[in-house]
């Protein structure tokens, strides 16, 4: 859209001087279920107080989101600059391959016809690629990792025609037209006071949505081959206080909010921050008032942490298991066995939580016996439910997509699905799906599973039974009907009733 970082100064600072040092933030998710865009309650918030003006618009509800912009630029011309967060990349599921990208760039070329700001992406999915995500929007700007601070550095530096490589976790065109990404900066969260949420309508996406999400901190520190989530959030985790986050969560309740979910990677790493945030629920009374639910790993978990789950309002865990085989899990770089996955059922049982594992198929390593072991330990441990992803989808930057990388050509490459020709960045899906398994590999897994109800596991053909989140009209409907809660937990409850 801008070619050159001179270019994009200039344009930048003329719309600052017309529009009065505002801003317009956008969330093109339209994902159903809905999933409240924790970003711009951050970046809003940031913004007003380093004394930006902002506006929001919020396209997840919109049934016509090109009219809902014309009316936009119609009654308020252009701002300073346009700030758009990019949740997902993809649905990150091999069965549907939708590729959410198309239908944002969609909204951000119409944006660049009806208006002279400049645009600057962000978020998570854009944090995990930014260079390539540029590219294909046609882009000159983007912020990698966290912009609440980032973001009005930004706008201040582009004012005082200050130097673009002060910026942190800027990703911009040089001068040769280049892509140059600065570091980084990572909020001390431990400063971080309670958030108002108020910028995007938290109880209708409470109502169309089941829950609503909440953070008690940020980064992942494991090192799982696969993962994208330490290239997005950092490697190292940033802990809030318990206290800002009990806080939180009691101003959302007071609105009618009643189910949460935490958005960390893993809510138990590190145990003692989880203990302290349940203790600190307890303490302050909120954890009556909710049921949430969690990622968390299967280590470290133990019974004092569990009842202190309980007490604090916990309604179901959802555990990364990825395997129920040992030699897979080495693989992959897990740091737990199979013995910690049956330590993990017995003590949900024990203390009556509804907790379902989630497992990766299909990686280095995978054979119709792991395949085989897996399945079987699930049925003998029987979790409340089983989400079966079969195929891993391979992002930038992470041990598993350096190993195929390096390995040659992704044509030539026989375990590889998804687009393989012309997408050496990856951005649009790849998967890996070990050749061992075979051709029919979706049909053999369907006969070990042999319809039991525990699991998710869907196919092409699969429909609506789709364990994939994405335009679920089975749970939009049950959310309308009241259910509420995580997803897995919504569909468990309409299978049992």
């Amino acid at each position: 859209m801008f070619g050159g970082k001179t270019g994009y100064i200039n344009n930048m600072i003329t719309n600052m001087v017309t529009s009065g040092n505002r801003v317009l933030l956008i969330n093109p998710n339209r994902m159903k279920p809905a999933t409240a865009p924790i970003a711009l309650d951050c970046l809003g918030e940031s913004l007003r107080k380093h004394r930006f003006n902002v506006d929001v618009l919020d396209l997840c509800f919109s049934e016509e989101p090109i009219r809902e912009l014309d009316r936009y630029f119609k009654r308020s011309g252009d701002p300073s600059l346009i700030a758009v967060t990019i949740r997902n990349t993809d649905d990150t599921y091999y069965a549907s391959q939708d590729f959410c990208l198309d239908h944002y760039r969609n909204i951000v070329n119409y944006i660049s016809v009806k208006s002279n700001s400049a645009v600057v992406l962000g978020g998570s999915g854009f944090s995990v690629m930014p260079e390539a995500i540029l590219e294909y929007f046609d882009l000159s700007m983007g912020i990698w990792g966290e912009g609440e601070y980032s973001l009005p550095f930004l706008l201040r530096t582009l004012a005082t025609r200050g130097q673009l490589s002060d910026v942190p976790g800027l990703v911009y065109r040089n001068g040769n037209d280049d892509f140059q990404r600065n570091a980084p900066l990572q909020i001390d969260l431990a400063k971080m006071p309670p958030l108002a949420r108020d910028n995007v309508d938290n109880v209708r996406y409470f109502n169309e949505g089941g829950m609503v999400g909440i953070e008690s901190k940020r980064g992942c520190s494991m090192r799982c081959s696969y993962c994208a989530d330490p290239l997005g959030k950092g490697s190292k985790i940033r802990l809030r206080s318990p206290e800002s986050v009990a806080e939180e969560l009691a101003s959302l309740v007071d609105r009618g909010i009643d189910h949460f979910h935490f958005c960390d990677s893993e809510f138990n790493i590190p145990a003692s921050h989880a203990d302290e945030v349940c203790t600190e629920l307890i303490r302050n009374g909120v954890g009556k008032k909710i049921r949430w639910y969690a990622y968390v790993s299967p280590v470290p978990f133990t019974e004092e942490l569990a009842r202190l789950f309980v007490k604090s309002g916990c309604a179901g865990l959802n555990f990364g298991a990825d395997s129920g085989s040992n030699t897979v899990l080495r693989e992959l770089k897990r740091d737990f066995t199979v013995r910690d996955l049956v330590n993990t059922a017995d003590i949900c049982r024990k203390y009556s939580i509804p907790f379902m594992y989630d497992l990766l198929m299909g990686g280095p390593g995978e054979t119709r016996e792991t395949l085989k072991e897996s399945v079987e330990l699930m049925k003998r441990i029987s979790p409340d439910r089983v989400g079966v992803s079969l195929g891993i989808r391979l992002w930038p930057g992470t041990n598993l997509a350096e190993m195929v990388t390096s390995g040659g050509s992704l044509v030539e490459n026989p375990n590889l699905k998804g687009r393989v020709t012309g997408n050496q960045s990856l951005l649009f899906p790849i998967f890996y799906l070990s050749s061992k398994l075979g051709m029919d590999v979706d049909d053999y897994l369907a006969d070990l599973i042999d319809r039991d109800e525990r699991f998710f596991f869907g196919t092409h053909e699969a429909g609506d039974a789709n364990y994939n989140y994405n335009d679920n009209s089975i749970l939009v409907n049950a959310i309308k009907n009241g259910y509420r809660g995580a997803y897995w937990d919504i569909l468990r409850r309409l299978a049992e009733k």
